[in-house]
C-alpha cells in the first residue's frame, strides 16, 4: 500500500515530474516504422503528455519536432515534406529533423529570424522495427546488446497496441508470475496452432501434461527475484510432481521494459510507454532465434485484432472486452476469448485511469512488483540528486549486456538454477543467426 503522494511521484511522467525526469533519460518506443511506411511520412504522436510529430524526410532521415509550429502554432502534422525537412503550410516555415530552422520564405531577404530559431526536436534512431525517440538531456546512453537489437530485420517483428489506463498498471502486470494461473486459465487444453494469442498452450515434450494444466493446477509458484545490471530476473518454479518442475524465466528491463519467452524459439520483448498519464502504447519486438520469422503473417494476424491508425483494440472497454458468461463458465476464466492481450488489457484498465495504490494489498506472491518499485524510487532519487540511474548506459557498458536468459520449459526440480542456464546457454549457441553475440 502506497502513499497518494508516492502513487503520483511512481506514475506521473509528463515533463517536470520526477518519473518524468526520470524516463526521459532513456531511448523511449514512439511509432512503428509501419506507421511511416505509406506515400506521406508524417504522423502526430502523444509521448509523455507532449505532442510530436513524427515523420521521415526526403532523404530518409527521421525527425520528432513540436506539433505546434514556433511562428504562430499551427499544426506542422499537415506540413509538407520538401528541401530537407518539414515545411509548415501556413506561411512555409521549414524545419530539419534537428529543429533546425531552414527557411522562413516570407521574411526580407536580410532577415535573421530563421537564424535565431531552434523548434523542440528530438533525436530518433530505428531499431528492429521501431522508431525509439530520445527526450532528454544530454548525450543519449547506448542501446544494450540485447536480442531484440542485435537479431537481423528478417528475425524480428514489431507491433504495438493501445491500453487506456497509466502505464504502470501494465508493467507491473508483466512482471506478476501469478496471474497466468487465473486470468490465463483455459478450462480445456487445445492445440496452440488453432488459435492467434493461445500463450501457454504448448505441450513439452519433458512433461505429461500440456502448459494450460500446469498453469491451472499449479496456482503457488516459488518466485525469485535476481537483481541484474539491466534490472532483474524473475524465476518462477512450479513443482508438478516425479522430480520435475515447469521453470519460467523473465526479465525486467529498467526502466519501462520486460522481456518474456513466447515459445521455445521467440522472445518477446516488450516496453510501456506513456502517451500521457492516462493511455499508453505497449511495444513488442518478437525476436526468433530459428527460422525467420513471416512478418506479414504476423502482421496480419495481428491487424484483425487492432483498428489503425491508432492501434486501438477491437475488443475494449466500450464492448465489454467481448465478454461471454457462458465462455467464462465452459471455456476461459475471463470470458474475454482466447487472445492473452486482451485479458491483460482488461486486468490494466479496471483498475482506472491510474490506480489506487493507497487501497491495495500487496502479498508474498507480489514480491516482483514490490522490487520493481523499490528500483523505481531509487532511480527517481538518483536524478534528483545529479546522479546516473541504472542503465543509462556508455557503450563500453552497453555491449557487456546481453540476451538475457528467457526460459519457458521443464526440468528437474531438484537442479532447476542449472537447467535454465543450460537452457539458455544452449539457446545461444545454436541461434541461427549469431554473429559473435
Amino acid at each position: 500500500m502506497l502513499s497518494a503522494e508516492q502513487n503520483d511521484l511512481i506514475t506521473r511522467t509528463t515533463a517536470g515530474t520526477p518519473a518524468g525526469d526520470l524516463m526521459r533519460r532513456y531511448w523511449q518506443p514512439a511509432a512503428l516504422v509501419d506507421e511511416l511506411a505509406g506515400n506521406r511520412p508524417v504522423k502526430a504522436i502523444r509521448l509523455f503528455g507532449e505532442d510530436l510529430v513524427i515523420f521521415k524526410d526526403d532523404r530518409g532521415r527521421y525527425g520528432l519536432v513540436g506539433r505546434s509550429c514556433p511562428h504562430r502554432g499551427t499544426d506542422l502534422a499537415f506540413g509538407r515534406l520538401e528541401s530537407g525537412g518539414l515545411r509548415c503550410a501556413f506561411h512555409g516555415w521549414l524545419f530539419d529533423i534537428n529543429g533546425n530552422c531552414l527557411e522562413t520564405p516570407a521574411e526580407p531577404d536580410d532577415s535573421n529570424l530563421c537564424k535565431m530559431l531552434r523548434h523542440k526536436a528530438y533525436p530518433v534512431v530505428e531499431k528492429s522495427g521501431i522508431l525509439f525517440a530520445y527526450m532528454g538531456p544530454g548525450e543519449p546512453p547506448a542501446f544494450p546488446d540485447f536480442d531484440c537489437f542485435v537479431a537481423p530485420d528478417t528475425h524480428t517483428f514489431a507491433f504495438k497496441g493501445m491500453i487506456d489506463c497509466n502505464w504502470l498498471q501494465s508493467l507491473e502486470v508483466g512482471i506478476d508470475p501469478v496471474h497466468t494461473s487465473f486470468l490465463h486459465r483455459f478450462f480445456e487444453d487445445e492445440k496452440p496452432e488453432e488459435g492467434y494469442g493461445k500463450m501457454f498452450r504448448d505441450k513439452s515434450m519433458d512433461a505429461d501434461m500440456p502448459m494450460t494444466q500446469i498453469m491451472r493446477e499449479f496456482t503457488r509458484p516459488r518466485i525469485e527475484v535476481e537483481s541484474t545490471d539491466y534490472g532483474f530476473r524473475l524465476a518462477t518454479l512450479r513443482e508438478i510432481g516425479n522430480g520435475k518442475a515447469h521453470v519460467r524465466v523473465t526479465n525486467l528491463i529498467f526502466p519501462n521494459a520486460f522481456i518474456i519467452p513466447m515459445s521455445r524459439e521467440m522472445t518477446i520483448s516488450q516496453w510501456h510507454v506513456p502517451i500521457d498519464d492516462t493511455r499508453h502504447y505497449w511495444y513488442a519486438i518478437f525476436t526468433s532465434f530459428g527460422a525467420p520469422v513471416n512478418k506479414d503473417e504476423m502482421r496480419r494476424q495481428r491487424l484483425e485484432l487492432y483498428q489503425l491508425p491508432d492501434y486501438i483494440p477491437n475488443k475494449n472497454k466500450s464492448n465489454d472486452y467481448g465478454f461471454d458468461p457462458h465462455e467464462q463458465e465452459h471455456a476461459t476464466y475471463t470470458g474475454m476469448g482466447a487472445d492473452i492481450n486482451v485479458h491483460d488489457q482488461w486486468a490494466c484498465e479496471s483498475m482506472g485511469a491510474i490506480q489506487d495504490r493507497t487501497k491495495e494489498h500487496l502479498g508474498t506472491s507480489d514480491k516482483a512488483i514490490v522490487a520493481y518499485r523499490r528500483l523505481l524510487r531509487q532511480a527517481i532519487d538518483a536524478v534528483r540528486s545529479g546522479g546516473r540511474p541504472m542503465m543509462v548506459l556508455d557503450q563500453i557498458a552497453a555491449s557487456s549486456i546481453t540476451g538475457p536468459a528467457c526460459v519457458d520449459g521443464i526440468g528437474p526440480a531438484g537442479d532447476w538454477q542449472g537447467y535454465w542456464q543450460r537452457t539458455d546457454a544452449n539457446r545461444q549457441k545454436t541461434k541461427s543467426w549469431a554473429n559473435g553475440h
